[in-house]
């Protein structure tokens, strides 16, 4: 190297060991790799409850190598759920987690609440994992939207086989399939050829109640929204998951559905014992109606924003039971079960039995752009996607 390169190179070396986060821009912009074991992360983060395109921002900070109890994780696929954003507006009934633990100077939150990733390095009194093992959120409030973090066991679930599973299935797989098993399985005492009715049928817990409901020999109707256009395969993409009847919301309150649903129960003489409902308002009342007596309609999200009300006389003289379900307070309260539940549901999407969802992947590397990120939460909110909305990480 010519004396006069020399300095600077010495020079970098020296600021990177006092401040690894420190990196040099030459004429393109280059990852500073793991200067001295500390790892550069990227978080999409927020200060300030608002809209994701107002308030989210790409924030950079390092991680020191883990000592003790902690271990650092690289991300592989975090999923934007309806709920991330409902948190980051303010509407959700957790708020997110603000800290100044990632270097900022006013308190900042991570987006993003489900995901995997995996282990790079641990501290030396980490036990019951390895470096390159697969790890997912134990509870809501993580923050999953980054590129790396540090934690500890406390906060993970180790997935002790991953063979035949992509980071995106395994991902995906705590709040949306263990929602849909928790309500096929805990209101109602479901046995085979019995009958469940739901709306949001093409939603992520939509499309796996429909593949649950079918493994455990249990028949579905299925309510969609009406669309223009390709209505038809639609249908015919739920009935190969699984779905048993599908139709629309219009048919449902249309005077002529309590005959079709007789007929599709064999004269009536199959119950319908369970309605499962993310959409709320009226449609709640249509599908109360055919639940035999002492049916249970459960409610886990309210897409419609509007309220379900309750018929008098369902209450009174068929005893129809409205519940409501949240997956992450089940999940804090059954932290075992959710590991045995998770564990069966990969198994499943490994044997090829459960599909995922269709997702519309963000590829998320060192050069992605704030911009980029931040259009891909707020276009899952405003419905542009051909599938769910997932970050993907690449190069990191």
């Amino acid at each position: 190297m010519p004396p006069s390169r020399a300095l600077p190179a010495l020079l970098r070396t020296v600021l990177r060991s006092t401040n690894p986060s420190l990196s040099f821009h030459h004429h393109h912009q280059t990852r500073l790799l793991s200067a001295y074991g500390y790892e550069q992360a990227k978080v999409l983060g927020l200060t300030s409850l608002g809209e994701p395109k107002d308030v989210l921002k790409l924030h950079s900070h390092s991680i020191s190598p883990p000592h003790g109890d902690a271990l650092t994780l690289r991300f592989l696929a975090s999923p934007i759920n309806p709920a991330d954003i409902n948190q980051i507006q303010g509407v959700y009934p957790t708020k997110p987690t603000f800290t100044t633990t990632l270097g900022t100077a006013e308190p900042l939150a991570v987006g993003g609440n489900e995901g995997v990733a995996e282990v790079i390095a641990k501290g030396g009194n980490v036990k019951g994992v390895e470096k390159g093992d697969w790890v997912i959120m134990r509870k809501q409030g993580f923050g999953t939207w980054r590129t790396h973090a540090q934690t500890t066991m406390d906060d993970l679930v180790v997935i002790k086989d991953r063979e035949g599973l992509k980071p995106e299935q395994v991902g995906t797989v705590s709040v949306n399939p263990m929602t849909a098993y928790r309500m096929l399985k805990d209101f109602v005492t479901m046995k085979e050829g019995d009958w469940f009715i739901q709306n949001g049928a093409n939603s992520g817990v939509g499309r796996a109640a429909i593949q649950l409901g079918r493994l455990w020999g249990l028949k579905s109707i299925n309510i969609v929204r009406k669309r223009d256009s390709r209505m038809e395969e639609l249908k015919q993409e739920l009935q190969g998951l699984g779905a048993d009847v599908v139709v629309t919301d219009d048919e449902v309150e249309s005077k002529g559905f309590r005959d079709q649903v007789k007929e599709i129960t064999n004269g009536g003489r199959e119950d319908i014992r369970l309605g499962l409902n993310c959409v709320g308002g009226s449609i709640v009342n249509s599908m109360a109606k055919q639940l035999a007596s002492g049916g249970h309609i459960v409610t886990y999200g309210a897409m419609s924003k509007k309220p379900v009300s309750l018929p008098t006389g369902l209450l009174i003289f068929k005893d129809i039971h409205f519940d409501g379900f949240w997956v992450s307070r089940w999940s804090e309260k059954h932290p075992v079960e959710k590991e045995a539940c998770v564990k069966e549901v990969l198994d499943l999407t490994r044997q090829g039995k459960f599909k995922d969802v269709p997702m519309d992947a963000v590829k998320w590397e060192y050069r992605t752009k704030q911009e980029e990120l931040v259009k891909a939460v707020q276009g899952t909110l405003e419905g542009y996607r051909s599938g769910k909305g997932i970050f993907v990480f690449g190069e990191t």
